[in-house]
């Protein structure tokens, strides 16, 4: 176990300073709605930081780029690669895990399987690892982006030729208007689920999968990544919390845990359905 706040894998990162016009400046909301009212407890203070803007979508198809530095991102837990692209423009990508300085990077529909390259789905083969996934056709990545996630490709399913006249209903299916199959990805949580081939992936692992090892050390690191303290239920008293009350370190007095406004809480499913629901294949496990 790391018990410091400095791990052994920030020795890759290059002694840059950030680019300049990538970064952004956040306003501070501590937890807290539109409304200004407490929406996520046990958030607040905290050192400052500028956001990077990172290209998740990668739209820059066919350019050849060089990564020129890798770099801490204060608002994610993966380390992240300053590109420059022939055009003199550079941007940042999440960067894989075994990306150096001076390596290539091309996006192309169609490319060599290294890590950091990205291509679409139905060009990847079976068994290789992806991270930053599409969930539809040019809409950036949203899939395995945290330290040290990926996906693993387990088939290509390709669409059957039906010879069938085109409806003139409205389409409900993103691979009713590409034409293209589906993929099967396995997930960092375990489910399976089907994506269409016409989504772009990038290949490799996410870097810094240290990440779940480390320790934060201290409460002051604590502070530092604006998380506020957090006291138990049962050490309140009843009118503060369902688990209060009672001498000394007694339990909690409830068949099941419950939240401070007295709503059923671990274990519940909290999980909203989405259009994206029909095409999991198979839910993740029970931890």
């Amino acid at each position: 176990m790391i018990k410091s706040h400095k791990t052994l894998s920030t020795r890759i990162l290059s002694k840059k300073k950030p680019e300049k016009k990538l970064l952004k400046f956040l306003k501070k909301r501590a937890g807290r709605a539109r409304s200004g009212r407490i929406t996520v407890r046990h958030k607040g203070g905290g050192a400052k930081r500028l956001y990077r803007i990172i290209d998740f979508g990668q739209e820059k198809i066919g350019i050849p780029s060089k990564v020129i530095a890798l770099e801490y991102d204060p608002y994610r837990t993966a380390f992240i690669a300053l590109l420059e692209y022939q055009d003199r423009e550079r941007r940042y990508i999440l960067a894989p895990q075994d990306l150096k300085v001076g390596d290539q990077v091309i996006i192309s529909e169609k490319t060599e399987l290294r890590p950091g390259n990205r291509t679409k789905l139905k060009n990847i083969l079976v068994g290789t690892l992806v991270y930053n996934i599409e969930i539809e056709p040019g809409r950036g990545g949203k899939l395995a982006r945290g330290a040290g996630t990926a996906a693993k490709i387990l088939a290509q399913e390709e669409k059957p030729s039906t010879g069938a006249k085109p409806s003139t209903e409205p389409v409900r299916d993103l691979n009713e208007v590409s034409g293209a199959g589906f993929t099967h990805l396995e997930m960092p949580s375990g489910e399976i689920r089907k994506i269409s081939q016409d989504c772009f992936a990038s290949i490799g692992t996410v870097s810094h999968p240290e990440h779940i090892y480390e320790s934060l050390g201290k409460a002051g690191k604590s502070r530092r990544l604006r998380r506020r303290p957090t006291v138990r239920g049962s050490a309140m008293n009843p009118p503060d919390h369902p688990h209060g009350g009672g001498e000394g370190k007694a339990p909690i007095g409830l068949k099941h845990p419950k939240t401070p406004w007295g709503k059923p809480a671990r274990g519940v499913k909290t999980r909203r359905k989405r259009w994206t629901d029909k095409f999991i294949i198979k839910r993740r496990g029970k931890k």
